[in-house]
């Protein structure tokens, strides 16, 4: 098994901790895994991204340059990396945001009101981890339970107040892709 994923946006977007969630629940797992985070020096509004790699062998190179599924949480995010997806890969749009439709047609994608589903829950800050748990959902690449697992451990002590509603966002993104 072997999964190549980019996760793209903003900064302030959550997208560095989308991908230190998902390497945090395959480590769980047992995989290899590798997460190279990138963004430029404004930080919050501006662009960021990571890669992420899960393997069941070792990984040789951190590098994400075909993946297989990107996770695209600003419209600038998904106008460059959905030609780099391989073909049979997977895209995840943020559509509360981005009102552009995929042009590619060998490709699955999912559109999931992130931004809506996170306010619904009453919480705006967790569209990260709605869109999270639509990732998950739509590859089966990490188990809930893993997932659920990195988050207890992200938020522990003084940050434990956030693990329930993290939960029911991760919830919600699986729904939204079902």
């Amino acid at each position: 098994m072997l999964q190549e994923i980019i996760f793209a946006g903003f900064g302030g977007q959550g997208v560095l901790l989308m991908g230190q969630i998902l390497s945090l629940g395959a480590l769980e797992q047992g995989n290899e895994v590798s997460w190279l985070p990138s963004y430029g020096p404004e930080m919050r509004g501006g662009t960021a991204n990571c890669s992420v790699v899960i393997s069941d062998t070792p990984i040789g190179s951190p590098l994400v340059l075909k993946p297989n599924a990107a996770v695209v949480m600003n419209q600038p995010s998904m106008e460059k990396f959905e030609d780099a997806i391989t073909p049979g890969g997977v895209m995840l749009v943020n559509s509360s945001i981005i009102p552009l439709k995929a042009h590619r047609e060998d490709i699955t994608t999912h559109y999931v009101p992130c931004n809506a589903i996170a306010e619904e829950l009453g919480n705006a800050k967790v569209a990260n981890v709605v869109m999270l748990g639509a990732y998950i959902g739509a590859t089966g690449a990490v188990s809930f339970d893993a997932v659920m697992a990195a988050i207890r451990a992200k938020f522990a002590g003084k940050k434990a107040a956030l693990i329930e509603i993290n939960e029911k966002a991760l919830r919600a993104g699986m729904d939204a892709v079902k």
